[in-house]
Order: structure tokens, then C-alpha cells, then sequence
């Protein structure tokens, strides 16, 4: 008896379930002629493209003036190069931490004292190295000028734009990334 119950209630659960679907069918007509109108409908004008004004080039035709987009004979000799300037060493071989840039290296603190304090600097690997004067790290030919408790000093040579180098200060203080 249960089970017929059951069975009856699961057929009463289907019918009911495919007249909903059935009625759900019914009804599209209206919406399927909106969407009819609406696609026949004109849309609206694209507005014309604006107009594109050509300005007049100008040549510099007087040599009492230079081109302020072109270099100036300053910079035209110093970037020839006459020798002088900061200049980086391409023979000195590169030490470890001079393929990470520097603001990927860490300093974690320090070893020593007076002129002999050496830096602790983490690397992106989590290898820490000891490093002290006059030694290079960055991407930059960054040699060490200062060491000091808190902070390593630093000089970069970075190209100046125009073929040559310049000299920039940084530094790495304890406790950055």
C-alpha cells in the first residue's frame, strides 16, 4: 500500500512538472514579434568623423638656434665620449649579487665593527651573503661605499641618455625589500 502511495505521488509529481513546462511554452508569440519589430527598426545615424587638422612642420632654418628636440653640442661631445666620466669596468668579472636588481636585495644586518663591518644581504633565493667595501651588487655596477649599522651606501652607474654614464647615490637600509 505504501509503495503504491509512493507511486502514485512520483506520477503526480511528473504530470504536474510537465504542465508547468507546457505552460511555459505558451505566451513566446508576443515576445518573438517584439523582437521581430525591433530588429526591423532603423537605428540611429552614426555622427560623422571629426575633422583632422594638418599643422604646418616647421624646419629650423637659423644656426643661431639649435633644434630642441636634437641633442646640443655639449651633450653631442660628451656623448662621443672624449674619456673622461665615470665609465664602467667591463673586465672586472661580475660578482654574485650583481645579477639581482637591487631592490629585490635585503640587508638583514651586520658582522664586525669600525672599518672592517661587512653587510649581511639577502637575496631573492633566501641565500645570505657578506659583503663590505668596495664590493658590487645590482643590476646597476653598484659598488659599496659605506657600510654602517643601519644602512649600506652605494654608487650606481646608469647611462645618461645621451651614450654615457653618470654617477647615482643609494642605498639599502635594514629591515627594506
Amino acid at each position: 500500500m505504501k509503495r503504491m502511495h509512493a507511486t502514485h505521488r512520483q506520477f503526480l509529481l511528473v504530470a504536474f512538472s510537465a504542465l508547468a513546462l507546457a505552460g511555459c511554452t505558451r505566451g513566446q508569440s508576443d515576445l518573438r514579434d517584439w523582437v521581430a519589430q525591433e530588429k526591423h527598426k532603423k537605428g540611429a545615424p552614426i555622427p560623422p568623423l571629426p575633422v583632422i587638422r594638418t599643422f604646418e612642420t616647421f624646419a629650423y632654418q637659423d644656426q643661431n638656434q639649435r633644434d630642441p628636440f636634437s641633442p646640443s653640442s655639449a651633450e653631442m661631445q660628451q656623448a662621443q665620449g672624449n674619456g673622461s666620466g665615470p665609465r664602467p669596468d667591463e673586465n672586472r668579472a661580475k660578482q654574485p649579487l650583481e645579477m639581482f636588481s637591487l631592490d629585490s636585495l635585503k640587508m638583514v644586518g651586520t658582522v664586525g665593527a669600525g672599518p672592517s663591518m661587512e653587510a649581511l644581504i639577502k637575496d631573492p633565493g633566501g641565500v645570505i651573503h657578506r659583503v663590505h667595501r668596495n664590493e658590487y651588487l645590482g643590476q646597476s655596477y653598484g659598488r659599496i661605499t659605506g657600510v654602517a649599522e643601519d644602512r649600506i651606501d652605494l654608487v650606481e652607474l646608469v647611462p645618461n641618455g645621451t651614450g654615457g654614464w653618470m654617477e647615482r647615490q643609494a642605498s639599502i637600509a635594514v629591515g627594506e625589500k
